[in-house]
């Protein structure tokens, strides 16, 4: 049975520095990011530390990576009123966190976490045989953890890699979540919710810990979770109480399964720049009309009087995602019939994709034209990721028995 409160609506994603952003990144997880900025508590971060797991023989465009990334998600509609952004390394409790975790974290669990094979495959070209490859994903625990973030976005492929996450959280809580006077202090909050739900809480608690209700559990929670007048450290105390355990140090986040929109590159393979098959978010119009117009086709259309088959051409799948059900009836028709040919069926996605970028591209120069504006939002971001971070450690250090400085 999971530990996290259901309500808890903190959001936490980052990315690692890449420079300037292509239409891959913005389909596939930026765009997502602009709603959740609406109705969650999002913080957003550049994981630079995370860049050095792979990339640690040059650092020497971090800075200006991590500068252009942020200005295309300031661009593409990130709001700093709505959303916290920030640079991982200048928020120094992740890496304490990291370390503090790392003492309980058993080695065959980072061994078998799906992602460190297949990246080992993958890069073969680079020397991965160090601690930070290997500890990554406990890293990106941290990240996690130090925020109590109840949701992460993800993709369904992904979520196997948010379960250690998961059971660093279960084992630290397990080690370190018994206050001496836990059932005392549980007693006290428990009077602070008053006489009428004091008395539920309990005959639920009593109807899970003794006849294992599953529905029992959900409807204490929530009754948790309506309480105003119980602090953080209390509704975190009493989840514990009502499973059997301590006290909820540090959450277990959920998954939040997003349905990103899969835009392929250009020559039909993942959009990638290791590839060069993408279009940049900020590619002047030309640029962008050059690479849709001479991207390949089905190769059974030889000459325009030839039928084609949508299916077998990487351009029918931007016009999944850019075109409304008369353009891709129109292009499910035209092509199959050599009706139109294949720079007709590609006219309508030039034709969309610079409609999307033109705002985009606007944003961005404001924030090309002075750089401090983007320094003030990372600033004012790490201050408040600061702020969220040090009272998590504060925690972490008490219930460890290192505040004794």
């Amino acid at each position: 049975m999971s530990s996290v409160p259901v309500p808890n609506q903190r959001v936490l994603s980052g990315m690692r520095p890449t420079g300037r952003m292509h239409l891959g990144h913005y389909h596939g997880v930026v765009k997502n990011w602009v709603e959740l900025q609406h109705t969650h508590e999002c913080f957003f971060f550049v994981a630079d530390w995370h860049a050095l797991t792979t990339q640690y023989e040059d650092l020497s465009r971090l800075e200006e990576h991590t500068r252009e990334m942020v200005i295309d998600w300031l661009a593409a509609g990130i709001n700093p009123g709505s959303a916290t952004m920030f640079v991982q390394s200048w928020v120094p409790e992740h890496a304490e966190l990291h370390l503090l975790l790392s003492m309980i974290t058993p080695l065959g669990w980072l061994e078998r976490v799906p992602s460190f094979k297949d990246q080992q495959e993958q890069l073969k070209d680079r020397d991965l045989a160090t601690y930070g490859f290997l500890g990554y994903p406990l890293l990106q625990s941290a990240d996690i953890l130090i925020y109590k973030a109840g949701l992460v976005p993800v993709g369904e492929d992904q979520v196997p890699h948010l379960e250690i996450t998961r059971e660093i959280a279960r084992r630290f809580n397990h080690l370190y979540g018994r206050e001496p006077d836990f059932a005392e202090r549980a007693e006290q909050a428990i009077a602070k919710m008053g006489k009428k739900n004091a008395r539920l809480y309990r005959d639920l608690r009593r109807r899970y810990q003794e006849q294992g209700e599953g529905e029992a559990i959900e409807v204490a929670r929530a009754l948790l979770d309506s309480q105003q007048n119980l602090s953080i450290g209390d509704r975190e105390r009493l989840f514990g109480y009502l499973e059997g355990s301590g006290r909820i140090i540090l959450p277990e986040p959920q998954p939040l399964l997003t349905q990103a929109a899969k835009l392929p590159g250009l020559d039909g393979r993942k959009m990638s720049k290791s590839y060069h098959n993408t279009i940049a978010l900020r590619d002047t119009p030309a640029e962008v009309e050059k690479s849709i117009r001479t991207m390949p086709t089905d190769p059974a259309r030889v000459r325009r009087t030839d039928p084609g088959d949508p299916e077998k051409c990487p351009v029918w799948q931007f016009h999944q995602i850019y075109s409304g059900q008369d353009v891709l009836d129109w292009v499910q028709s035209g092509c199959r019939s050599a009706g139109i040919g294949c720079l007709d069926c590609k006219q309508p996605i030039v034709d969309a994709v610079l409609a999307e970028l033109r705002p985009i591209q606007e944003r961005a120069r404001e924030y090309e034209a002075d750089p401090t504006l983007v320094q003030n939002v990372l600033n004012e971001g790490t201050e408040t990721a600061r702020d969220v971070a040090e009272e998590t450690m504060s925690e972490v250090r008490r219930a460890m028995g290192l505040a004794y400085r």
